[in-house]
Protein backbone atom coordinates (compact mmCIF):
# COMPACT_ATOMS: atom_id res chain seq x y z
CA UNK A 1 0.00 0.00 0.00
CA UNK A 2 1.13 3.42 -1.05
CA UNK A 3 -0.05 6.59 -0.39
CA UNK A 4 0.52 10.06 -2.76
CA UNK A 5 2.25 12.68 -0.49
CA UNK A 6 2.07 16.09 0.64
CA UNK A 7 5.55 16.02 1.82
CA UNK A 8 7.46 18.28 -0.17
CA UNK A 9 10.46 16.03 -0.82
CA UNK A 10 9.28 13.20 -1.49
CA UNK A 11 6.05 11.72 -3.97
CA UNK A 12 5.16 8.31 -2.22
CA UNK A 13 4.71 7.27 1.51
CA UNK A 14 4.71 2.77 2.35
CA UNK A 15 4.62 2.44 5.83
CA UNK A 16 5.09 -1.62 7.10
CA UNK A 17 5.45 0.02 10.41
CA UNK A 18 2.79 2.52 12.05
CA UNK A 19 3.92 4.09 15.90
CA UNK A 20 6.55 4.76 17.71
CA UNK A 21 8.09 6.29 20.88
CA UNK A 22 9.19 9.05 21.30
CA UNK A 23 13.09 10.06 22.79
CA UNK A 24 14.22 12.98 21.72
CA UNK A 25 13.11 16.68 21.68
CA UNK A 26 12.52 17.04 18.42
CA UNK A 27 9.66 13.86 19.09
CA UNK A 28 8.02 16.38 21.60
CA UNK A 29 4.56 17.39 19.26
CA UNK A 30 5.12 14.64 15.96
CA UNK A 31 3.23 15.27 13.75
CA UNK A 32 2.73 11.54 13.33
CA UNK A 33 1.47 10.50 16.98
CA UNK A 34 -1.28 13.60 16.33
CA UNK A 35 -2.64 11.84 13.05
CA UNK A 36 -2.17 8.60 14.29
CA UNK A 37 -4.77 9.50 16.78
CA UNK A 38 -6.90 10.75 14.77
CA UNK A 39 -7.01 7.83 12.10
CA UNK A 40 -8.05 5.40 15.64
CA UNK A 41 -10.80 7.67 15.68
CA UNK A 42 -11.84 6.96 12.75
CA UNK A 43 -12.06 3.53 12.59
CA UNK A 44 -8.97 2.96 10.30
CA UNK A 45 -7.62 -0.67 10.84
CA UNK A 46 -4.04 -0.10 10.39
CA UNK A 47 -4.08 2.21 13.39
CA UNK A 48 -6.17 0.33 15.70
CA UNK A 49 -3.33 0.85 18.20
CA UNK A 50 -2.97 4.36 18.38
CA UNK A 51 0.27 5.31 17.88
CA UNK A 52 1.68 1.87 19.86
CA UNK A 53 4.57 0.73 17.43
CA UNK A 54 2.51 -1.60 15.30
CA UNK A 55 4.69 -4.01 12.42
CA UNK A 56 2.33 -4.73 9.33
CA UNK A 57 4.06 -7.70 7.88
CA UNK A 58 1.57 -7.83 4.88
CA UNK A 59 3.09 -4.36 3.52
CA UNK A 60 6.60 -5.86 3.19
CA UNK A 61 6.52 -6.64 0.25
CA UNK A 62 3.81 -3.74 -1.39
CA UNK A 63 6.63 -1.70 -3.51
CA UNK A 64 6.71 -5.03 -5.90
CA UNK A 65 3.73 -4.11 -7.31
CA UNK A 66 4.32 -1.08 -7.93
CA UNK A 67 4.92 -0.57 -11.96
CA UNK A 68 5.60 3.35 -12.20
CA UNK A 69 8.65 4.86 -10.90
CA UNK A 70 8.53 6.66 -7.37
CA UNK A 71 10.46 8.59 -4.54
CA UNK A 72 9.09 6.83 -1.62
CA UNK A 73 9.27 7.98 2.19
CA UNK A 74 9.67 4.57 4.02
CA UNK A 75 7.57 4.41 6.92
CA UNK A 76 6.60 8.27 7.71
CA UNK A 77 4.33 7.44 10.70
CA UNK A 78 7.36 5.08 12.26
CA UNK A 79 11.04 4.74 12.65
CA UNK A 80 12.34 1.76 10.93
CA UNK A 81 15.17 1.11 13.71
CA UNK A 82 13.35 1.87 16.59
CA UNK A 83 14.80 -0.90 19.58
CA UNK A 84 10.81 -2.32 18.94
CA UNK A 85 11.39 -3.88 15.07
CA UNK A 86 13.31 -6.81 14.75
CA UNK A 87 16.17 -6.83 12.83
CA UNK A 88 14.99 -9.61 10.57
CA UNK A 89 12.03 -7.18 9.57
CA UNK A 90 14.64 -4.43 8.77
CA UNK A 91 16.01 -7.19 6.43
CA UNK A 92 13.00 -7.79 4.47
CA UNK A 93 12.31 -3.87 4.01
CA UNK A 94 15.99 -3.63 2.68
CA UNK A 95 15.45 -7.09 0.37
CA UNK A 96 11.98 -5.42 -0.88
CA UNK A 97 13.86 -2.19 -1.49
CA UNK A 98 17.17 -3.68 -3.63
CA UNK A 99 14.39 -5.59 -5.45
CA UNK A 100 12.91 -2.54 -6.56
CA UNK A 101 15.33 -0.52 -8.41
CA UNK A 102 12.89 1.58 -9.88
CA UNK A 103 11.95 3.31 -7.07
CA UNK A 104 14.06 5.53 -5.08
CA UNK A 105 13.61 4.81 -1.06
CA UNK A 106 14.24 7.27 1.62
CA UNK A 107 14.60 6.22 4.93
CA UNK A 108 14.81 8.58 8.03
CA UNK A 109 15.67 7.68 11.81
CA UNK A 110 16.31 9.36 14.92
CA UNK A 111 18.09 5.67 16.49
CA UNK A 112 21.63 6.45 14.33
CA UNK A 113 23.01 4.60 17.04
CA UNK A 114 21.13 1.42 16.26
CA UNK A 115 21.77 2.55 12.21
CA UNK A 116 25.22 2.44 12.58
CA UNK A 117 25.36 -1.14 14.17
CA UNK A 118 22.73 -3.23 11.49
CA UNK A 119 24.10 -1.20 8.46
CA UNK A 120 26.83 -3.60 8.09
CA UNK A 121 24.02 -6.69 8.17
CA UNK A 122 22.29 -4.72 5.48
CA UNK A 123 22.79 -4.57 1.93
CA UNK A 124 22.68 -1.15 1.12
CA UNK A 125 21.36 -0.87 -3.05
CA UNK A 126 22.15 2.72 -4.60
CA UNK A 127 18.13 3.51 -4.82
CA UNK A 128 18.39 3.57 -0.97
CA UNK A 129 18.65 7.29 0.56
CA UNK A 130 19.53 6.72 4.25
CA UNK A 131 19.28 10.19 6.77
CA UNK A 132 18.98 10.81 10.20
CA UNK A 133 17.05 13.76 11.88
CA UNK A 134 18.81 16.65 13.78
CA UNK A 135 16.33 19.21 15.44
CA UNK A 136 19.43 20.90 17.51
CA UNK A 137 23.40 20.64 18.61
CA UNK A 138 22.49 18.38 21.10
CA UNK A 139 22.05 15.22 18.73
CA UNK A 140 24.80 16.09 16.21
CA UNK A 141 26.12 12.96 16.88
CA UNK A 142 23.67 11.40 14.77
CA UNK A 143 25.61 12.95 11.77
CA UNK A 144 28.44 11.06 12.98
CA UNK A 145 26.71 7.55 13.03
CA UNK A 146 25.41 8.44 9.45
CA UNK A 147 28.52 8.72 8.25
CA UNK A 148 29.48 5.48 8.68
CA UNK A 149 26.84 4.35 6.87
CA UNK A 150 27.52 2.89 3.65
CA UNK A 151 24.58 4.78 1.82
CA UNK A 152 25.08 6.04 -1.65
CA UNK A 153 22.87 9.21 -0.53
CA UNK A 154 22.96 10.70 2.86
CA UNK A 155 20.88 12.86 3.92
CA UNK A 156 20.07 15.30 6.98
CA UNK A 157 16.44 16.32 8.17
CA UNK A 158 16.91 19.58 10.46
CA UNK A 159 12.97 19.34 11.24
CA UNK A 160 11.75 20.35 13.56
CA UNK A 161 14.59 23.01 13.63
CA UNK A 162 14.28 24.10 17.57
CA UNK A 163 17.75 25.46 17.66
CA UNK A 164 21.00 26.62 15.61
CA UNK A 165 23.15 23.78 14.17
CA UNK A 166 26.46 25.43 13.62
CA UNK A 167 29.75 23.58 12.26
CA UNK A 168 27.65 20.51 11.15
CA UNK A 169 30.13 17.64 9.66
CA UNK A 170 28.85 17.74 6.26
CA UNK A 171 31.88 15.89 4.32
CA UNK A 172 29.89 12.56 3.80
CA UNK A 173 26.52 14.48 3.63
CA UNK A 174 24.46 14.95 0.08
CA UNK A 175 21.64 16.42 1.35
CA UNK A 176 20.18 19.12 4.05
CA UNK A 177 16.36 19.41 4.54
CA UNK A 178 15.22 22.18 6.91
CA UNK A 179 12.08 23.07 8.14
CA UNK A 180 9.98 24.24 10.68
CA UNK A 181 7.79 23.14 13.43
CA UNK A 182 4.05 23.02 12.40
CA UNK A 183 0.89 22.46 14.42
CA UNK A 184 -0.87 23.77 17.49
CA UNK A 185 2.22 24.03 19.92
CA UNK A 186 5.14 24.87 16.89
CA UNK A 187 7.90 26.00 18.28
CA UNK A 188 9.59 29.06 16.53
CA UNK A 189 12.12 28.32 14.43
CA UNK A 190 14.89 31.16 14.41
CA UNK A 191 15.43 32.82 10.07
CA UNK A 192 19.75 33.25 11.24
CA UNK A 193 19.23 29.51 11.85
CA UNK A 194 17.99 28.68 8.23
CA UNK A 195 20.96 31.17 6.74
CA UNK A 196 23.51 29.56 8.94
CA UNK A 197 22.71 25.84 7.67
CA UNK A 198 22.24 27.18 3.96
CA UNK A 199 25.43 28.80 4.16
CA UNK A 200 27.23 25.77 5.37
CA UNK A 201 26.09 23.22 2.57
CA UNK A 202 26.72 26.45 0.11
CA UNK A 203 30.42 26.16 1.23
CA UNK A 204 30.50 22.47 0.94
CA UNK A 205 28.36 21.84 -1.96
CA UNK A 206 25.79 19.97 -0.48
CA UNK A 207 22.18 20.38 -1.69
CA UNK A 208 19.81 22.15 0.48
CA UNK A 209 15.95 21.81 0.85
CA UNK A 210 14.24 24.61 2.92
CA UNK A 211 10.66 22.70 3.82
CA UNK A 212 8.97 25.39 5.30
CA UNK A 213 9.17 28.28 8.03
CA UNK A 214 6.81 26.20 9.79
CA UNK A 215 3.65 27.45 12.55
CA UNK A 216 0.25 27.27 12.94
CA UNK A 217 -0.68 27.70 9.60
CA UNK A 218 2.26 26.54 7.71
CA UNK A 219 0.17 27.31 4.35
CA UNK A 220 0.19 31.28 5.64
CA UNK A 221 4.19 31.47 6.52
CA UNK A 222 5.36 29.30 3.66
CA UNK A 223 8.69 28.39 2.46
CA UNK A 224 10.30 31.04 0.95
CA UNK A 225 14.04 32.24 1.81
CA UNK A 226 15.51 35.64 1.07
CA UNK A 227 12.94 35.76 -2.01
CA UNK A 228 13.13 32.18 -3.44
CA UNK A 229 12.65 28.60 -3.10
CA UNK A 230 15.14 26.20 -2.53
CA UNK A 231 14.16 22.41 -3.88
CA UNK A 232 17.34 21.07 -4.65
CA UNK A 233 18.09 17.67 -4.64
CA UNK A 234 21.21 15.06 -4.20
CA UNK A 235 23.87 15.61 -6.81
CA UNK A 236 24.08 11.43 -7.14
CA UNK A 237 19.76 11.08 -7.65
CA UNK A 238 18.45 10.29 -10.90
CA UNK A 239 15.47 11.89 -10.84
CA UNK A 240 16.33 15.27 -9.93
CA UNK A 241 19.29 17.64 -10.37
CA UNK A 242 20.33 20.75 -8.12
CA UNK A 243 18.34 23.70 -8.85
Amino acid sequence: MSQASNIEWTEHTWNPITGCLKISQGCKNCYADRMAKRLKAMGAARYANGFEPTLHWDLIEAPRGWKKPRLVFVNSMSDLFQDDVPEEFIQRVFSTMEACPQHTFQILTKRSERLRHLATHLRWPPNVWMGVSVENARVMHRVTDLAAVPAVVRFLSCEPLIGPLEDIPLESIDWVIVGGESGPRARPMKEEWVRSIQEQCRAAAVAFFFKQWGGVRKDLTGRMLDGRVYDEMPRRSEIGAIT
